[in-house]
Formats: C-alpha cells, structure tokens, sequence
C-alpha cells in the first residue's frame, strides 16, 4: 500500500513539470502574441498607455479562435467580443459599490458558465476572459464620463483581433487539414445549473472578500480564483492551485528582479508581445511553467508604468498577497464543484424543488 501510495506521489510531482505534447500551430501563439502587443505599441507611440493597455487586454479574445472553419471561427470571435464587450461595460457601471460589484460578477459568472455550456464552449479559456474584464472593470476608478472612452478602448482591441485572425485563418486553413473538433461532455442540466450556481458564488465572494481587505487591486483575487477553478476534477483544481502558487513565486521573483533594472515603456511594451507568444505555446504544455510568465505578463499589463518602477517590491508583495488569496478561495470553490455528495444532495434537492412547483400548477 506504501509503494502504491508512493508511487502515485510520484506521478503527481512529475506531472508538475511534464512537457507535454501539444498539436497546437508554431505561428498561433505568434498571432496572440500580436492582437496583446501591437495596441500596446500603439498606446506608447501615441502617448496613451492606459487605453493602449485596455485594447491589449481585450485582444485576448483571440484566444477563442478555435474552429477548423473559417465562418465557424468569425462568428465565435464577434460573438465572444461582444460578449467582452458586454462584460466589460456592465462592470464599469456597476463599479460603484463594492457590495453591488460583488452581487453583479457572481450574477455574471453565474450566467457565463451556463450559456457557453448550453453554446458547447466549455473548451478553455471557457468563461475565464468574460470574468476576468468584468473585474477590471469593477475595480477601475468610478468615473460615468469616462465610461464610453474605455468602452471605446477595449472594442478597438476585439476589431483588432478579429481582423487579424480572419487574415490568419485565410493563410493557415487552407494549408492544414481541419483538425477534428473537440467533443463536449453532456451533463444533466441540474449539474450545469449547480456548478453555475457555484462558480457565481464562489467568485462574487472572492471579490468581496477583496474588497472588505481594501486590498490595492482587488481584481487579482477573482482573476486567480476562476483561474484555478479552470480545472476538471477536484485533483485537477488542488494542482493547478499548486502550479498556481509555485509559479507565481518564481514569477514574482522574475518580475521584481526585471523591474529593478527600471526598463523603459517600449521595452515592456516589446516585452508584452514576447510574453504572449512564450505563454501561448507553455499554457498547453505545462500550465505551472506557463504561470510563470503569465505573472510578468499580467504585472505589466494591469499596473501602471509609474507603480511599476516606482516601488517594485511593495507592487510584488501585493500581487503575492492577492495571488495566494485568490488561489485558496478558487481551491476551496473547486472542491466545492467537484464534490460528488454536495453536486448529488443539491441536484436531487433541485429535481424534488421542479416536481413540488409542478403540481402546485
């Protein structure tokens, strides 16, 4: 039983740092790598850094592009930037309550989770961009005037993205064969509503509790939270919890030591562009090692370029504490998600909740 249990230790260490094998195209991560950077580039060159960093946020959206049809592929990425789009405007209007905040992103993470499964889009990243610019959004600085401005922003960065991965499919479909499509699991609808209902819960909290600890950017606890709630199984949420500390550590520690050697706004502007490229081509092979760099890169595109070489170690002490806040919240919800009691008790609580409603009528 020892050796057993041992063995299997050993197995779950080594699929900590195991490369794995990946069919994703060399020049994919390239594409994200650009829809992130160039609107950076752009917001330097124009003396606008912030707007530059809202549409490189929202290129993100890009990472949806994921069918073997070009039709398939557009009408996913306009959809999903609408979507953004949507979620993003909701959250600055709601931003101006940390209680009201919470109650809208749970409700919204509640409502993302269980239209993408009924729309088979349960693939990653799933519902986690949708989430993620909704909580920057939350956690901006309250100004009505300034709503349409940053609306603008961001729906410059989808046009981008969908303009450049129309030109992308164009030249790389026809050259590839079509790669089989992914099939989705069926679950029962009263399971999909109980882990919607979780993950809204899980998520709102997360973000209150950021809040009540007046925490500097309190959209780092949510954005990690769903990142960890990202696996599938209570195994796969505690490693990727893991892989999220580890990397995230020695992220930091990459992070603090570049932003002592004070680099200048291109630099980390050219730097975003390496950044996705690397992250792309890691997240399907290592999501731990892949952490690391998505650390620094989310270091430089959420904080401003005065925090950035102002203070670097009390910026990089922050991130650590909202990090490892949000990981543990996230790994609590995952266990919540994937416990098979909980999931039985809730969805047999539901089906006798619809046969009582049913006779009444």
């Amino acid at each position: 039983m020892d050796y057993r249990k041992s063995e299997r230790q050993f197995f779950m260490v080594k699929e900590l740092f195991e490369i794995k094998k990946s069919d994703r195209r060399w020049d994919f991560p390239v594409l994200a790598g650009l829809c992130v950077g160039i609107p950076m580039l752009a917001g330097y060159l124009t003396g606008n850094l912030p707007g530059g960093k809202l549409a490189s946020m929202a290129g993100l959206v890009i990472l949806y592009l994921q069918s073997s049809s070009v039709v398939v592929r557009m009408i996913t990425l306009m959809s999903c930037s609408f979507g953004i789009l949507v979620s993003f405007s909701l959250g600055l209007l709601c931003g101006f309550n940390p209680f009201v905040a919470s109650a809208f992103l749970g409700v919204l993470a509640f409502t993302v989770h269980l239209v993408l499964y009924y729309l088979k889009m349960t693939r990653p990243p799933g519902n986690f961009f949708f989430i993620m610019v909704a909580s920057v959004a939350l956690c901006m600085p309250y100004d009505v005037r300034l709503i349409p401005e940053k609306i603008g922003y961001v729906a410059i960065g989808t046009m981008l993205s969908c303009t450049l991965g129309l030109v992308y499919s164009i030249l790389t479909l026809s050259k590839t064969k079509s790669a089989a499509e992914v099939i989705s699991v069926d679950k029962n609808k009263y399971v999909n509503f109980v882990e919607s209902v979780t993950f809204g819960l899980t998520v709102g909290l997360s973000l209150l509790v950021a809040q009540l600890l007046k925490l500097q950017n309190p959209y780092w606890v949510p954005t990690t939270c769903m990142a960890v709630m990202q696996g599938v199984s209570t195994r796969h949420v505690w490693q990727r919890s893991l892989q999220r500390v580890i990397g995230t550590l020695l992220g930091l520690g990459l992070a603090w030591g570049i932003l002592l050697l004070k680099p200048t706004l291109l630099v980390m502007a050219l730097g975003i562009i390496v950044l996705q490229t690397v992250v792309e081509w890691l997240v399907v092979r290592n999501y731990g090692i892949a952490v690391i760099f998505i650390t620094i890169l989310t270091i430089f595109l959420a904080e401003s370029g005065a925090s950035l070489t102002a203070n670097p170690t009390e910026l990089i002490t922050a991130r650590l504490l909202d990090i490892v806040l949000g990981s543990l919240i996230g790994a609590f919800g995952g266990w919540m998600l994937y416990n098979e009691r909980l999931q039985d008790v809730a969805t047999r609580q539901m089906r006798k909740t619809k046969i009582a409603l049913t006779k009444r009528r």
